[in-house]
């Protein structure tokens, strides 16, 4: 019998292909987090706290259970009803029966529109060809990251602390919008739309910072109700319509909403998006450090074995018969001159590739921003300020400046409008 290339002389014994089916089955992202319809039949609920039941229609049915503290239960869900479950395919090893583990049960009435209502958009995107279209290459070195969320949110402060972590004073404006609600599709909506504004070259120049090139939304874990303002067509096609690169950060693992599917860049979580999206500084400078001894390396590697080539061939020349040296020696200045020149271009084109790395990343550098005269504004807890909004007369502040830091105090503040 045949497994993944490997030949087995015998009989296979069943405890292990049975594993083998499993691994199989709960790799296959077809068979997770499936929206199913079905009637519920020989509904159980044990003291344990887990509930066992089967799903069912005309066609077939299928057991499932539901995990205690999963999720909560409708008290309406009864013998009979009609329910909606989000849920995986597994395999119970021991029994050797398929069974699906729910992470959501609805009754129809109430998840079951709003899936259909999703299955709809997907499948005229998909016909529209925007599931399929040219996805925004990522930034390897985002220069400005606007994050739409909620504000003062957990993922926010997730995700502000592992930029601070991974690069340090990277320019990034937060754009606080509800992200749950009647009026989240509205508030997300118009977030993406800021976030435009501030990715045009003009609008940044104005506000002295680099444009925005590069875009995060999404939020922390919920409801599926929670998390649907990402499965609603305007929210969907403000993404489709951004110029620069989007990453959708909704939810969990688990959970996938039509952002996610439109979207550059899908990430499990909000905290996957940074470690996804943000270098580490550190890492950056040691890969430098290692490309420039690698170029150097094999630059006096290349100029050596050239010179070991042309003691071959003038070694040949002082044997080789009279009546073809003239020629022999022209053919060896040319190669010699040929391999002097190639491998100078090529010493100098890996210089001048790593000069430009090396000068992008420092341009790039909070500090290099620091030392031509600009300051870098901080509150007390350290998250960066770009915009007097938010700020209270009395609040203590930090401005950082090439050469070091002061505490100040706000005393008071003045928008653009009111100069105007």
């Amino acid at each position: 019998m045949t497994g993944r290339g490997e030949v087995t002389t015998g009989a296979l014994p069943i405890g292990q292909f049975v594993k083998l089916v499993k691994q199989t089955v709960i790799r296959d992202p077809l068979f997770k987090n499936q929206a199913l319809r079905g009637e519920v039949t020989q509904w159980k609920q044990y003291a344990s706290g887990h509930t066992y039941f089967s799903l069912r229609d005309k066609d077939g049915q299928m057991r499932a259970v539901i995990w205690k503290g999963r999720c909560a239960i409708d008290p309406s869900i009864k013998e009979g009803s009609e329910v909606v479950v989000l849920a995986s395919l597994d395999l119970y090893i021991q029994r050797g029966e398929i069974q699906l583990n729910v992470e959501r049960i609805e009754p129809v009435s109430i998840l079951g529109e709003l899936e259909k209502a999703k299955r709809l958009l997907v499948e005229q995107l998909r016909k529209e060809g925007e599931l399929d279209r040219p996805r925004h290459m990522i930034p390897p070195l985002p220069r400005h990251i606007a994050i739409i969320t909620g504000a003062g949110s957990a993922a926010l402060s997730d995700m502000q602390r592992l930029i601070e972590n991974r690069w340090p004073g990277l320019r990034r404006t937060v754009i606080g919008v509800l992200v749950q609600g009647p009026r989240a599709t509205e508030e997300i909506v118009r977030g993406l739309a800021a976030a435009r504004r501030l990715s045009n070259p003009s609008v940044a120049k104005k506000r002295g910072e680099p444009p925005v090139d590069l875009v995060i939304v999404g939020r922390g874990g919920g409801s599926p109700e929670d998390l649907w303002a990402f499965n609603l067509e305007p929210v969907v096609r403000a993404i489709i319509a951004s110029p620069v690169p989007v990453v959708s950060a909704v939810g969990h693992e688990s959970d996938i909403l039509v952002s996610d599917l439109v979207a550059d860049l899908r990430a499990s979580t909000p905290s996957d998006a940074i470690e996804r999206v943000v270098p580490v500084l550190p890492e950056l400078y040691y890969l430098l450090d290692e490309f420039e001894e690698r170029l150097s390396v094999a630059s006096r590697r290349q100029i050596h074995d050239s010179k070991q080539l042309l003691s071959i061939l003038h070694a040949r020349l002082r044997v080789a018969p009279m009546a073809g040296l003239n020629r022999a020696k022209a053919k060896v200045l040319a190669l010699s001159s040929r391999i002097q020149i190639s491998a100078h271009q090529s010493l100098g084109l890996q210089a001048t590739r790593l000069a430009h790395f090396e000068a992008s990343l420092s341009a790039i550098h909070p500090q290099r921003v620091l030392e031509r005269g600009y300051s870098m504004t901080q509150t007390s807890d350290g998250a960066v300020l770009s915009s007097v909004e938010g700020l209270e007369v009395g609040q203590k502040i930090i401005l950082n400046f090439a050469d070091g830091s002061a505490d100040a105090e706000i005393k008071n503040t003045h928008t653009d409008e009111e100069e105007t």
